[in-house]
């Protein structure tokens, strides 16, 4: 049984990297971030100060600071480490050119992770000896604080390699899910792309504006599906007959309804009136403000779930 990872390397240190690299840092691992930015260490620094508040358990951020190195070369970063963690941009070329290169410069048994969220482990391995060894471990943002994070292989992946993956998230308090196949954008950005489409066509429409559209769905959908799916939720809809009933029912309308939802361009026009809401509504609070709100928010929903079995004990 390979060990637990102690060591890991974060490549590419944008949004995604420097959550990971927080949350990490907070479970007690040895962190190698690889980025060539020469303020890089200054970035992580200020995220953990940002962050580190919102993972249960962490140490001070000038504590985490002690197992943090940040490495320009890719190939010293990664020499040694147990896993990998990349988030570079959702270019295709650039990520397969890492991964060869990852491939070739972490040990043979480390893991090789991926955040992307629209690539599928068979087009990130292309250049690998041992393509199946390509795993997305794709997070919801924020990664320190929201606990899915999708796990996405190649066909030829094999079983132990996917048991380790998720061993590996469960132990830093994620909560893993394995899907069935590879598809592009996953399960839960698909999820969020067709409300996205649908909130953006009414805002075009001038049915709601950009901050009634989020009030709409903080008091509505947003809260109902913070404690139960969409689908438990239409097997409770349907009464003692569960879903059962409420397809006999209603599963006939589905469908007409669903040609009826927009299909807005996402032209000039339909940018300026987003943009245009969207500055008027957030523009006021900083973008730290805005984070540590969220965070806040939603660790205030799992502790009222009481839903931190999934946690690890706090690092030492």
């Amino acid at each position: 049984m390979t060990a637990a990872p102690r060591t890991v390397a974060v490549v590419a240190a944008g949004t995604i990297g420097l959550g990971w690299a927080t949350l990490f840092l907070a479970r007690g691992l040895d962190v190698r971030v690889n980025s060539r930015r020469p303020d890089a260490r200054r970035l992580v620094a200020e995220a953990l100060e940002l962050h580190a508040p919102a993972v249960p358990g962490a140490a001070p951020p000038e504590a985490l600071l002690d197992r943090l190195t940040v490495e320009p070369d890719l190939e010293r970063a990664l020499d040694g480490v147990d896993a990998v963690q990349e988030n570079a941009p959702e270019d295709l070329e650039l990520k397969q050119d890492l991964f060869a290169r990852m491939e070739r410069a972490a040990p043979a048994d480390a893991l090789l992770l991926s955040s992307t969220s629209t690539l599928t482990p068979a087009a990130l391995g292309v250049r690998l000896k041992e393509p199946e060894r390509v795993v997305v471990g794709h997070p919801f943002n924020p990664p320190h604080v929201v606990p899915l994070v999708e796990v996405v292989t190649g066909e030829a992946a094999p079983p132990e390699l996917v048991e380790r993956v998720v061993s590996f998230y469960r132990g830093l308090g994620k909560v893993p899910v394995v899907l069935g196949r590879a598809l592009p954008g996953f399960a839960a950005n698909r999820l969020q792309s067709a409300l996205l489409r649908e909130a953006v066509h009414l805002v075009r429409e001038g049915v709601v504006t950009v901050e009634q559209l989020d009030t709409i769905v903080t008091s509505s959908i947003g809260l109902r599906w913070a404690t139960i799916g969409p689908f438990q939720a239409l097997h409770l809809n349907g009464g003692p007959g569960g879903l059962r009933h409420w397809l006999d029912h209603l599963g006939v309308h589905l469908e007409p309804f669903w040609e009826g939802l927009g299909r807005p361009p996402m032209d000039e026009r339909t940018r300026d009136l987003l943009l245009r809401q969207a500055d008027r509504t957030f523009g006021r609070r900083s973008f730290e403000d805005l984070s540590r709100e969220r965070d806040r928010r939603q660790n205030a929903i799992l502790d009222a779930l009481g839903d931190r079995r999934h946690l690890p004990p706090p690092a030492r």
